[in-house]
């Protein structure tokens, strides 16, 4: 399958196979709650994981059809344009704590765990398919502008969590729903202020998936440590 050749190349086969690991044991989690509380609560995690997932095969159709076509097709800007507008889906299972505080107490601990471990699951294959978009905007303009490319998809996206958290809105809504998409944008635009929530929520979102994929950008990057031993080892013994 073509997207299963793409996923699991030599270059990006390591953190494809780490997160098929962690979505499957998330997956059973989920799972192993129903059959323990008898209840289907917690099974929207499993389709917000599998949303996660999107934009990271955007991102992969996109790589291929730019390395193809040097990005000038309207398949590589349509996939760019797919990538962007499910990418918030992939941080946006952070925002499922909210479900703990309104019910299911006496599992809080369990429920914690399993949000948790199927939003950062989500974090890291959103924070995967932002990598590869990166890496072709630095190729195009350079790594300056790609620095800043991923501060506009982080204030996008926190906005974009913004309308999917609050005001219900869904990726596909741009298409089956513009008209309510217009007017709750529209609405906003008009009195970002209204309230507290309105306005922080975006900035702070936005604020921290820039500085969690700053460190994971940073520890991604970290070099091998070289020890005294190992450096003396390498060196020729004398006869």
């Amino acid at each position: 399958m073509r997207i299963l050749k793409l996923a699991f190349n030599r270059e990006i086969a390591a953190p494809m196979f780490a997160l098929s690991f962690a979505s499957i044991v998330s997956v059973a989690l989920v799972v192993a709650r129903i059959f323990w509380t008898g209840k289907l609560h917690y099974a929207f995690l499993v389709w917000n994981l599998f949303l996660a997932w999107l934009p990271l095969v955007f991102a992969l159709l996109a790589r291929e059809q730019y390395q193809n076509s040097s990005g000038r097709n309207g398949n590589f800007l349509g996939l760019t344009a797919a990538w962007l507008l499910f990418f918030p889906n992939a941080p946006y299972i952070f925002t499922d704590v909210t479900h703990l505080a309104t019910r299911y107490y006496s599992h809080f601990w369990v429920d914690l765990v399993l949000v948790l471990s199927c939003a950062l699951t989500g974090l890291i294959l959103g924070f995967l398919s932002l990598f590869l978009m990166q890496s072709i905007v630095r190729r195009i303009w350079g790594g300056l502008a790609s620095w800043g490319f991923i501060a506009g998809i982080a204030g996008l996206s926190g906005f974009g969590i913004y309308l999917g958290r609050f005001l219900r809105f869904n990726s596909w809504d741009v298409f089956f729903k513009p008209v309510t998409v217009y007017r709750g944008i529209g609405q906003w635009i008009a009195n970002p202020l209204g309230n507290s929530t309105s306005f922080a929520f975006p900035i702070l979102f936005a604020a921290f998936l820039f500085i969690a994929y700053v460190m994971l950008y940073g520890l991604t990057h970290l070099q091998p440590a070289t020890f005294a031993g190992q450096a003396s080892r390498s060196e020729p013994q004398p006869v």
